[in-house]
C-alpha cells in the first residue's frame, strides 16, 4: 500500500513538473514572439516611411537610415527566431536594398531638389504627417545611439523647413482666399498667424526673411483696404443719421 501511494505521489510530482517546464517553454515562445512582432512593426513603419518619401524632395540620407535601422530590426527578430527561414530572406532583402540605395546616395549630386506644395489639401496633411513622423523616428534612432547628432541635426533642420514651409503656405494660402472674398478681418488674422510663426522660427532662413517680407505688405494692403472700407462706413452712417434728422425736421405737409 506504501509503495502505491509512493507511486502516485511520484506521478503527481511528475506530472506537476512536466506541466510547469510546458508552461515556462509555452512564456519563453509568448515573449519571443513579442519581441519579434515589436522588430516587425519597426521594419513596417520605416517601409511605410521609405514609401511616403516619395510625396517629398529625393533624399537618399534618410532612405539610408530607414534602411539601416530595418536591417537592424531584421538581424534582431533572426538572433529571437534563427529557425525561421523567412527571416533570413528578409535579412538578405533589406542587405540587398541598403546597398542598393547607398550605391544611388554615392552616386547622386549633392544638389538638394526645392519642395514643391501639392494644391491637394489632403496630400499636403499626408505630406505633414510623413514629415512629423520622420522627425520622430530620426530623434529615436539619435537617441539609441544608431544616428549621429551631426547627421541628425542636418537632416532635422531640413524637415524642420518644410514642416515650416507648409504650415505658413497654408496659412498664406487661406489669407489669400479670404481676401479675395473680401473678408478682411478673415485674411487678416490668417497673415498676422503666418507672420508670428515665421518670426518664432528658431532658424533664420532666406527664406523666413523673404516671406516675411512678402506677408508684411500684403498686411499693409489689408490694413489699408480695412481703413478705406471702415472709412466708408463711417461715411455712410454719418449720411444715414443726417437723412434721419432732415426727415425728423422737414416741415409737416398741411392736409
Amino acid at each position: 500500500m506504501g509503495i502505491i501511494i509512493a507511486l502516485i505521489v511520484a506521478l503527481i510530482i511528475i506530472v506537476v513538473a512536466v506541466g510547469a517546464i510546458q508552461q515556462h517553454k509555452e512564456k519563453q515562445e509568448k515573449e519571443k514572439r513579442t519581441k519579434a512582432a515589436r522588430q516587425k512593426a519597426i521594419i513596417d513603419e520605416s517601409e511605410d516611411l521609405i514609401l511616403h518619401l516619395a510625396n517629398l524632395p529625393n533624399n537618399p540620407a534618410i532612405i539610408n537610415i530607414l534602411n539601416r535601422r530595418s536591417l537592424s530590426a531584421v538581424k534582431l527578430m533572426r538572433s529571437i527566431l534563427p529557425e525561421s527561414k523567412s527571416i533570413k530572406n528578409k535579412v538578405s532583402e533589406i542587405e540587398s536594398r541598403l546597398k542598393a540605395s547607398e550605391d544611388q546616395s554615392a552616386s547622386q549630386s549633392m544638389q538638394e531638389e526645392p519642395f514643391i506644395l501639392p494644391d491637394n489639401e489632403q496630400q499636403l496633411v499626408s505630406i505633414l504627417q510623413c514629415i512629423k513622423r520622420l522627425r520622430t523616428t530620426l530623434k529615436s534612432e539619435q537617441i539609441k545611439g544608431a544616428l549621429d547628432a551631426q547627421t541628425f541635426t542636418h537632416e532635422d533642420k531640413k524637415l524642420d523647413a518644410m514642416q515650416l514651409q507648409i504650415s505658413v503656405e497654408s496659412l498664406i494660402k487661406r489669407g489669400n482666399m479670404a481676401y479675395q472674398k473680401e473678408m478682411l478681418g478673415s485674411a487678416r488674422q490668417y497673415f498676422e498667424k503666418a507672420l508670428q510663426t515665421l518670426s518664432a522660427h528658431p532658424s533664420q532662413t532666406e527664406y523666413t526673411v523673404s516671406k516675411k517680407a512678402e506677408v508684411e505688405v500684403q498686411l499693409e494692403e489689408i490694413t489699408n483696404a480695412l481703413k478705406s472700407t471702415n472709412a466708408k462706413d463711417a461715411a455712410k452712417k454719418a449720411k444715414d443719421q443726417a437723412d434721419d434728422i432732415d426727415i425728423l425736421f422737414q416741415p409737416k405737409k398741411k392736409w
